[in-house]
């Protein structure tokens, strides 16, 4: 027998309690005495519980806000830096690029050194990087500056979600505390360019980043006098392979997703990439199944729950990203409105977004797991029909509306999710569980981006008017975006500008709202298919009786 063969023992115990039926053969015990041990962590007050919380979101809030914090902050940026349009991109992407990548790696190195101990880190290098990139002085250092921000922002994500899971070892205190968390996530991502265009309306756009470093400050000072370490004590070797695996797995989809939002069309950059991720998958699959130390147990994906719970935040994601993005669009270019006064209206979608996250831990507790998320399903799939009945003007009550019911109905998937999938982990294992459910929702992200944006894209092209005697060196670039329609408008006369000006708004309108009803379509499929796999599992009794199994150890 192998040394690192595993065993299986069925043992049994007679009704009178003096003979044990080990693997089949009986066995006589004579002062025998058997204890079966475990690690079980000790459990914080409850202030000290809900005060720890109160740290974790923190990270949250920085990581998320940093994600969108930069919308308005562009046009400063690029006039002062003197940034081109492809460096421009790539100080927007860099950060949720090297984000999503190193979520997977940095979930599992958690798990093995400390998550308490990893999170300190991150948050310092966050906290180096968000000064650096507040007075970079050329695109190119801004670039590495949002870059080491993505690192340590993958630090902090996996590791508050996986100390979440350690502090609150009560099913329903978890629930609870998880749905905060969703709701710090969704906010900030919502709340980014609100606090952008505040800042901005009064300071240098380095200010975006230096209000990360008193947050920092507070997270450094506090965390180790209230949040507790957790590590797996059984932690084994790191799989260097498996983490470059995944890294090259997760890199490679989520830029041929952004090439192909990009282009507004599938690029043969796209393409490639896309085949590089499979393959890297393929064989990260393979090896994952023959080490001895995985980097992702994929014994989880054996369970219904955990299946279910990571399709759910990723499409989830994938029905809010899109339509935000044209939300935000759809107020300043539609509407004519100041990116600020965009911001600011669409602060009832945060505040809808908070609020859903936070019930549903309540509605939960009546009405139970699968009900609640066809509920969350199915007001998000309202909420994009409101929105995709948005008219090309006069449409503010609509989308907003729209846009309402939607965050409302996607924070409520997010956080119950989010809860079903962290908890399916054992606990030393619950950095790498809380990863995959990171890389999930940004992956959704960039699908929701790329597929909204590429569909969208597609039909303005194909919907659009050009006046008659528009100039053909301003066709093409009238036919890319809206924003560029406007643009082409200005150097045009009188009737001619209005008219181009009127045809592109209607031809972005139907490309947003035909992307709102497929994406209605969608939560209307996972309402049903979604709270199907959440349905509870069947359990057989153990009969009773002579010979009956025993079960060791207990439930509290």
């Amino acid at each position: 027998m192998g040394e690192d063969e595993d065993i299986e023992f069925k043992l049994a115990l007679d009704s009178n309690g003096h003979n044990v039926h080990l693997n089949g053969q009986s066995v006589r015990l004579k002062g025998f005495v058997m204890s079966v041990t475990r690690e079980v962590p000790q459990k914080l007050p409850a202030p000290r519980r809900w005060l720890a919380l109160s740290v974790l979101v923190l990270p949250v809030l920085l990581v998320s806000m940093d994600l969108s914090v930069l919308y308005l902050a562009i046009p400063s940026i690029g006039a002062d830096l003197v940034s081109s349009s492809v460096q421009t991109l790539w100080i927007l992407d860099i950060y949720g690029f090297v984000l999503a990548g190193l979520l997977i790696l940095m979930g599992s190195l958690g798990d093995r050194i400390g998550r308490r101990r990893l999170l300190l880190a991150g948050a310092s290098l966050f906290g180096v990087a968000s000064l650096l990139a507040a007075f970079a002085p050329s695109p190119e250092l801004l670039i590495s500056a949002r870059a080491l921000m993505g690192v340590g922002g993958a630090t902090l994500m996996p590791s508050t979600l996986a100390l979440i899971r350690n502090i609150f070892p009560d099913a329903d205190e978890r629930t609870r505390a998880i749905g905060i968390w969703t709701a710090a996530f969704a906010g900030g991502g919502v709340l980014g360019p609100v606090v952008g265009g505040l800042l901005l309306n009064y300071f240098h756009w380095g200010s975006v980043f230096l209000i990360n470093i008193p947050v920092v400050m507070v997270l450094l000072g506090i965390t180790p006098r209230l949040v507790p370490e957790h590590r797996d004590t059984n932690k084994g070797g790191f799989d260097l392979v498996g983490a470059g695996l995944s890294l090259v797995s997760v890199l490679a989809f989520v830029y041929a997703l952004k090439k192909s939002a990009e282009a507004g069309t599938w690029a043969a950059t796209s393409t490639v990439s896309m085949l590089l991720c499979l393959v890297a998958s393929s064989l990260l699959v393979v090896q994952q199944r023959s080490v001895r130390h995985p980097l992702i147990d994929l014994v989880l994906f054996q369970r219904r729950k955990f299946v279910a719970g990571i399709l759910a935040v990723t499409l989830g994601m994938l029905a809010l990203t899109g339509p935000t993005m044209y939300l935000a669009q759809y107020l300043q270019l539609v509407l004519s409105m100041s990116p600020l006064t965009a911001a600011l209206w669409m602060i009832p979608l945060t505040i809808a977004s908070i609020a859903g996250a936070t019930v549903a831990t309540v509605v939960v507790q009546k009405w139970g797991l699968p009900r609640t998320l066809f509920a969350g399903f199915l007001l998000a799939a309202v909420g994009l029909a409101v929105t995709a009945a948005t008219p090309p003007q006069d449409g503010l009550i609509i989308v907003l509306s729209g846009g309402t019911l939607l965050g409302a109905g996607i924070t409520t998937i997010m956080s119950l999710s989010t809860d079903v999938v962290v908890a399916a982990a054992p606990t030393e294992r619950a950095g790498a569980a809380s990863a995959l459910s990171e890389t999930g929702a940004e992956l959704g992200g960039a699908m929701g981006i790329a597929l909204t944006g590429t569909l969208g894209t597609l039909i303005y092209r194909e919907t659009l008017s050009l006046p008659p005697d528009t100039p053909d060196r301003l066709r093409e670039v009238a036919t890319q975006t809206l924003g560029a329609a406007i643009s082409v408008s200005e150097s045009l006369a009188g009737p001619a500008a209005e008219a181009l000006r009127v045809s592109a708004r209607e031809a972005f309108t139907s490309g947003f709202t035909v992307a709102a009803a497929a994406g209605s379509i969608m939560m209307l499929f996972l309402a049903l298919l979604v709270p199907w796999l959440m349905r509870p599992e069947r359990t057989n009794p153990a009969p009773a009786g002579r010979n009956a199994t025993a079960e060791i150890g207990s439930k509290e």
